[in-house]
This record gives C-alpha cells, sequence and structure tokens, in this order.
C-alpha cells in the first residue's frame, strides 16, 4: 500500500481485556488485534519487530497509544509473536498491507462529546464551513462528531488536516 512508519510499540492486555474499544468491538487481549492514533478501523498492518525481526500482521480496532513516543499498541497475542511480552516493547516498522472493503469511503471523527449542545454547536460552525457532517451517538454516552463519508481515503486524510480528528471506516 505503500505507507510506513518506523518507531516503537507497546502492548496492553489485562487492564484492558473486554472493555470497549474505540470502533465498539469488545476487546480481546488474544485477538490479532492493535491500537493506531490515525490509521482508519480495519485496516491491517504487518509489524515488523526490528529487534527480533519477527513480524506480525493485526488489525486496527482501537485508539492509542497514549504514551508519547509509541507509535502503536499490540494485543497480548500480537506482542506474543514479535517476542516483545517481556520486554514491554520493541523498535518497530509497520507497514499498511491491505484496507477493508469498508475502506471505500472514509470518515473524520472530529470530536466527542457528553453535552449534545457542544456537539451540535461544532456541527453548526462546520456545516457553515460546507464541509459533509453529522453526528453519532456512541454506546457510551458520547455525542460524535463525524465528517463525510468522502469517497476515498485521501479526501478523508485533506478533511483531517483541515479539521484535525481521527480517522475512521464508514460503517
Amino acid at each position: 500500500m505503500g505507507w510506513s512508519e518506523t518507531g516503537i510499540a507497546s502492548w496492553y492486555g489485562p487492564g484492558f481485556h473486554g472493555r470497549q474499544t474505540a470502533n465498539g468491538e469488545t476487546y480481546d487481549m488474544e485477538a490479532m488485534t492493535a491500537a493506531h492514533k490515525e490509521l482508519p478501523f480495519n485496516t491491517w498492518v504487518r509489524v515488523e519487530s526490528l529487534d527480533s525481526g519477527r513480524t506480525v500482521e493485526v488489525r486496527i480496532n482501537d485508539r492509542g497509544p497514549f504514551v508519547g513516543g509509541r507509535i502503536i499498541d499490540l494485543s497480548r497475542a500480537a506482542a506474543r509473536q514479535i517476542d516483545m511480552l517481556g520486554s514491554g516493547t520493541a523498535r518497530v516498522r509497520v507497514v499498511v498491507s491491505r484496507l477493508s472493503d469498508l475502506m471505500q469511503c472514509s470518515t473524520v471523527q472530529i470530536g466527542a462529546f457528553r453535552d449534545r449542545n457542544n456537539a451540535r454547536a461544532l456541527v453548526d460552525r462546520v456545516r457553515a464551513a460546507g464541509e459533509p457532517v453529522y453526528t453519532e451517538e456512541g454506546t457510551d454516552g458520547l455525542m460524535r462528531v463525524i465528517l463525510g463519508p468522502y469517497d476515498s481515503l485521501d479526501q478523508a486524510q485533506e478533511a483531517r488536516a483541515r479539521h484535525g480528528g481521527i480517522l475512521r471506516g464508514c460503517k
């Protein structure tokens, strides 16, 4: 696919197992999944440990890591595959291997609010700027403000550059 990133990976497990991930799934630390700050949900990436030389393929279903200097959080099963359970971190290269069919169009989440009035105010501002925008209520009680959908990942990335936020795949 062409996109790659090199940096530090970490893993997360017991404290998050069974909780809801950012895309709404239940986190399973024994599944081949990962958290990334920007890649669209359901993107598959190959993670190569530059320390051990081992690789694993994982699907992005969560957001993170939220520790400075880290680029991806792997599930425990994925971390085990590349031999980084003991150290907790590893130097890695992340390469996009495939996008889900759901990625034919993309959206950008630019806000999440408990107060619906704050969500509506952001929608009004963005709509006045001519952007396609809607809201989505999550099971967590948050009202998410979403740009799109866009016909391509490039269009979604351009919108993200204008407004910030995180890329999401269409449902």
